[in-house]
This record gives structure tokens, C-alpha cells and sequence, in this order.
């Protein structure tokens, strides 16, 4: 049988963050299977490691409908279950993953992961779909590797944003965040959303890849390398980011919430 837990990660507050599936392999297991079990969790994504013969770990990641190359907080949500009920008790946990090594190191009652750097390019052609969801053109409108990202004018209008997924998604590849600079005297300097219905997440609740593509944007226009960081979906979540050339940290809290055991 294999451990499998619900843990809610980037938490600022009892049921907020962003759940995601972690099951801990007692054996490696076939992608289909992986895939199944996704499925049958339905959360935005679901995390599968295996402790490999050198003492670190595999790390894959699924949306109950597709594998994918990086996903925050369900590695969030993974350090979390192996250090809490994983019986692990190193400071620092390295994945191998899709996109290279990963790394998670606890920080007092936090956790700090280390990830690639996405520098976002920006695209002159703005989606038609895309104004027709604004209603105006963005701020500035471009592409990292996997995502769109769209600069609004204020806090205000990402809060506000009223969600379509079907235009959303006949133009995006995996997903499209909204963003714009932190409401004043918040002591936020960003807020976000994101949307992926392309692969069955509608609205995710907070996004550790996408910040990955945030702080760098910001970064670079606020002339800043550590920044907070709210993402603005009904559950909500804080992140913390620490922009260091050609890798970002993100910190954030996890919290368990179920604890089971996946029989099939």
C-alpha cells in the first residue's frame, strides 16, 4: 500500500494555499498508474516520490488529466509529507524531476525550494481572446515556458477578473496568469492569478511555477530581488521570493489536512 496525503501548501491561514495529492512509492510505479491515481485525487496536481538508492528522490507531478515539467506547490507539499510523515529528517531534500534537480530545505516552520528561473519574452500579437477577456489592452503582454502572462494595471483588476475558461484556453498551452503590482500599504509587491483549463486546473489556487516567471518580471521592474508575493484566488496564498540570477526561491508554509492510504 501507498501513504497518500492531502496537504495544503503556501498557507497563510487554516484551509487556504493550495491542496495537492502527495503519494509516498513504496516501488516505482508505471506513469498510467501515477496518471490513475491523479485522476481519482482531482486536485490540481498530485505528487509521487521514490526514494532512489543514493538517498534522494524521484519527483513527478500530474494533473488528473496530463504529466507535468514543474509544479511548486505539490513539491511543496511534498517535502512537507516526507518530513512530517515520511520518517526523513535531512535539513535539505533533493528531487530529480523533469526540469533538473530540485531542491527543499526547511527554514524554521517554512520551507524553501529552489527552482529554475523563467524569464518571460514578450509577444508583440496579443490574443483577440485575450483583449475580449481584459476588455483594454494589458501593460505588457509575454511568454515564458510554459505560460502567458498578462500585466494589469492595479491590484483591483486581478481581484475582479471574472474567469471564462473556454476563451482562456483556445489560446493558451498550458495556462495564462494575470498580474500587477501589490495593493498599497499590503506590503505586497505582487498579486497574481492563474487559469489552465488546457489541462483541467479552471483556477489554480496559488502557483509556486508560474512565480518562478513572476519574480523575474518584477524583479527586473521593480529593481528588487526578494519580494512577496499574494496570489489572489478564492482560497488564496502567500509566497516569499528570492530572485538569484538563473534560479528563484520560493518559501511558503504547508499544512496537512487527510491522511490515507491508496489501496488500488
Amino acid at each position: 500500500m501507498n501513504p497518500i496525503y492531502l496537504i495544503d501548501a503556501f498557507v497563510d491561514q487554516p484551509f487556504s494555499g493550495n491542496p495537492a495529492g502527495v503519494c509516498i512509492l513504496q516501488k516505482d510505479e508505471p506513469a498510467s498508474w501515477m496518471q490513475n491515481v491523479a485522476l481519482e485525487m482531482n486536485q490540481a496536481e498530485t505528487a509521487f516520490v521514490h526514494k532512489r538508492a543514493d538517498g534522494s528522490w524521484s519527483l513527478r507531478w500530474f494533473t488528473p488529466q496530463v504529466e507535468v515539467r514543474l509544479c511548486g506547490h505539490a513539491t511543496l507539499a511534498a517535502a512537507h509529507a516526507l518530513w512530517q510523515h515520511g520518517g526523513e529528517t535531512a535539513a535539505t531534500l533533493e528531487f530529480h524531476t523533469l526540469s533538473g534537480l530540485l531542491s527543499a530545505k526547511r527554514t524554521g516552520d517554512e520551507i524553501q525550494l529552489d527552482f529554475p528561473a523563467d524569464f518571460p519574452q514578450p509577444v508583440a500579437q496579443i490574443p483577440p481572446a485575450l483583449l475580449q477577456l481584459l476588455g483594454k489592452q494589458p501593460q505588457w503582454f509575454g511568454r515564458g515556458r510554459d505560460d502567458l502572462i498578462a500585466v494589469l494595471d492595479c491590484a483591483a483588476a486581478v481581484r475582479n477578473f471574472v474567469l471564462n475558461a473556454e476563451l482562456i484556453a483556445s489560446f493558451t498551452t498550458r495556462g495564462l496568469m494575470i498580474t500587477a503590482p501589490g495593493d498599497a500599504d499590503s506590503g505586497l509587491d505582487i498579486v497574481s492569478r492563474f487559469f489552465g483549463p488546457k489541462v483541467g486546473i479552471n483556477e489554480d489556487p496559488v502557483t509556486g511555477s508560474a512565480h518562478c516567471l513572476l519574480a523575474c518580471y518584477w524583479g527586473n521592474r521593480l529593481n528588487k530581488t526578494h519580494l512577496r508575493a499574494q496570489q489572489a484566488s478564492p482560497r488564496g496564498g502567500l509566497l516569499t521570493l528570492d530572485w538569484q540570477g538563473e534560479r528563484v526561491l520560493l518559501t511558503g508554509k504547508a499544512s496537512t489536512m487527510l491522511r490515507g492510504e491508496f489501496v488500488g
